[in-house]
């Protein structure tokens, strides 16, 4: 019988290349210094609570929030502040950085590091919810909005959803895959606990079924704790059609509530809250061992690696880029770009010497024949890239319209929606770099929305 649940506007369906699924996470070892940045959350970068000099321990908070947007940030490792003040970051910008030699590996106390797991869920929200925030937990699944935010909904407005997103939609991508098959009690828990936050709305776990291990394993582990406790009641692990991109927040609602979000509109606005399962692992972490977010797994892929250099590793934050390409036997001599994330949404990384961040997801090597821009031929109107986006845009329309440079326009045809996920030029016969124009009309068009004054 044919999977219905899927989002039902556009889409497209890339080669899965899930080439290094069968990998488990091996933990990455340790540089000798490490570069902390402030900016790696959504909202107002962090403040330095350091100065050179100072010695650390892993776990330790190195930089406070800067406003209600904004994350703790903690020390990776142990060792001694060398340096705090400006960093090239992946994309070549100089971003406020603190530096740390590596000395040991010691922790912050109170901070459990054994593998045991704990379920007893608390009975208070708030101090669920301050844990949360204290150990810096922020969304995972690519925006890396602080999580204590979002599981924060404004006045008049209710969870009746928790969707913890396992879609994992992104070609190459497999570190979500892996956690769900080695660490599900301790997502599933992690679940509970936000569910507790929200006010134990309805939970629903979404995972692809190109992912049949992840969905068994998930389920099984579900059921093994809904035997034990009934705080596990109410949350149930559904399997979704293939489709890119359903990862994104909007799709992945419609693909398991049938609502839509409106124009503008965020998630709550039709009752739904949703979280990425390494975000759901860390609340695990945060809440029930009291370990900040200092670790994450990435994959280490690409189809010019052979499969013994395939790899998932758990890493801490701070670790420069170029450390983890050597630690996986360098980067390979066919790789014409290295991406970080997928290679729908992922950014090109312009700088090796970049570190890791919370929400780092992957190094991925594409050769050049897979990087290089086909000619561009002319529009033939032939609707494709309007079929396929997922936000039921007119791709073809946006373009001749950021051409012009008509930002009225844009606005009434909603470019502000576009969640840049690449389907229109993945689907243009023509070549057209749609997604680079709209991305940048997209851009001018938000700061124009962000001026106006609040009603």
């Amino acid at each position: 019988m044919e999977n219905k649940h899927t989002f039902s506007i556009g889409g497209v369906h890339p080669d899965d290349s899930k080439l290094s699924k069968d990998c488990p996470v091996e933990v990455l070892p340790l540089p000798e210094t490490v570069y902390v940045s402030m900016a790696q959350h959504l909202g107002a970068p962090a403040n330095p609570v350091v100065a050179p000099g100072d010695r650390v321990k892993a776990g330790q908070v190195i930089a406070e929030p800067a406003g209600f947007i904004s994350a703790f940030v903690h020390s990776p490792v142990s060792g001694t502040v060398k340096s705090v003040g400006p960093r090239a970051d992946l994309a070549g910008n100089k971003v406020n950085h603190i530096e740390i030699a590596v000395e040991g590996d010691e922790w912050a106390e109170g901070i459990d590091l054994s593998p045991e797991l704990v379920t007893a869920i608390p009975e208070d929200s708030a101090f669920i919810l301050e844990r949360i925030k204290s150990c810096g937990v922020v969304g995972l699944g690519g925006a890396t909005f602080p999580t204590h935010v979002k599981l924060s909904p404004p006045p008049g407005k209710t969870a009746e959803y928790l969707i913890i997103n396992g879609a994992e939609c992104e070609p190459y991508l497999t570190s979500d895959y892996r956690i769900m098959l080695e660490r599900s009690k301790e997502i599933l828990v992690g679940a509970a606990l936000m569910k507790k936050v929200l006010g134990n709305p309805r939970c629903v776990i979404g995972i692809e079924d190109n992912k049949p291990e992840a969905i068994a394993v998930m389920t099984e582990s579900l059921l093994s704790l809904q035997e034990e406790s009934k705080d596990f009641a109410g949350i149930e692990v559904l399997s979704l059609r293939k489709k890119y991109p359903q990862g994104g927040e909007k799709q992945l609602i419609d693909a398991v509530t049938g609502r839509q979000v409106k124009s503008l509109g965020l998630p709550i606005d039709v009752g739904a809250v949703v979280q990425n399962v390494a975000t759901t692992l860390a609340v695990y972490e945060a809440v029930q061992k009291n370990k900040p977010l200092v670790t994450n797994v990435l994959t280490v892929t690409g189809d010019c690696l052979p499969a013994q250099r395939q790899h998932n590793y758990l890493f801490r934050i701070g670790v420069p880029l170029r450390f983890i390409a050597e630690q996986a036997g360098g980067v390979p001599e066919e790789a014409a770009k290295i991406i970080s994330g997928g290679p729908m949404m992922g950014k090109a990384i312009a700088n090796l010497d970049a570190t890791t961040v919370k929400g780092s997801s992957s190094l991925l090597y594409l050769t050049d024949a897979q990087t290089r821009r086909q000619p561009e031929g002319p529009c033939i109107r032939c609707g494709r890239c309007a079929d396929a986006c997922p936000m039921g845009l007119e791709p073809f329309l946006l373009k001749r319209l950021a051409d012009a440079g008509d930002t009225r326009q844009l606005e009434d045809n909603a470019v502000q929606d576009c969640i840049e996920c690449g389907c229109c030029l993945y689907s243009c016969p023509a070549r057209i770099p749609l997604l680079d124009v709209i991305r940048i009309a997209k851009g001018d068009v938000m700061r124009i929305i962000k001026s106006r004054p609040r009603k």
